[in-house]
């Protein structure tokens, strides 16, 4: 994969479809924020979603993690809301947390990231908006 061309439809499907937790990196406190509002749609549709931001001890009262080592559980998506300089550095982080995957958001994109997650075999998609694309490809709730 090149930073130029994003997963198939299928892939992206069959990775939304089979993810129930996401862990949000630079997810902020502030409403107004894309992180935010992502992440509460994230929620809302029923992914477990989990806020990690070390300059932030928690998120409407949940607690938010100072990286993604410290997530309670296993992550299926890495969400990433962070300049595309720190993209391989989370890639590293990720593949440390047994990470299924990494989705750098829109115009988030670098080429040692591709490097990096290909020689750990995880999935990487760069300058993709996940509610976007959850949207698009119409994945139903994850909701019981």
């Amino acid at each position: 994969m090149t930073p130029s061309s994003p997963p198939a439809d299928d892939t992206l499907r069959q990775l939304l479809t089979t993810a129930r937790t996401i862990a949000v990196v630079g997810h902020s406190n502030k409403l107004d924020r894309p992180s935010y509002q992502i992440a509460k749609y994230l929620r809302r549709v029923g992914y477990r979603v989990y806020p990690v931001n070390p300059a932030i001890a928690t998120i409407d009262g949940e607690p938010c993690y100072p990286s993604l080592l410290e997530v309670p559980e296993p992550i299926d998506i890495v969400n990433v809301f962070r300049r595309s300089e720190y993209l391989p550095a989370t890639v590293d982080e990720a593949t440390g947390a047994g990470a299924k995957s990494v989705w750098a958001q829109l115009r988030v994109k670098h080429p040692d990231a591709v490097v990096k997650a290909e020689a750990a075999g995880i999935l990487l998609v760069m300058d993709l908006c996940i509610k976007i694309e959850h949207r698009r490809l119409s994945i139903p709730s994850t909701l019981q």
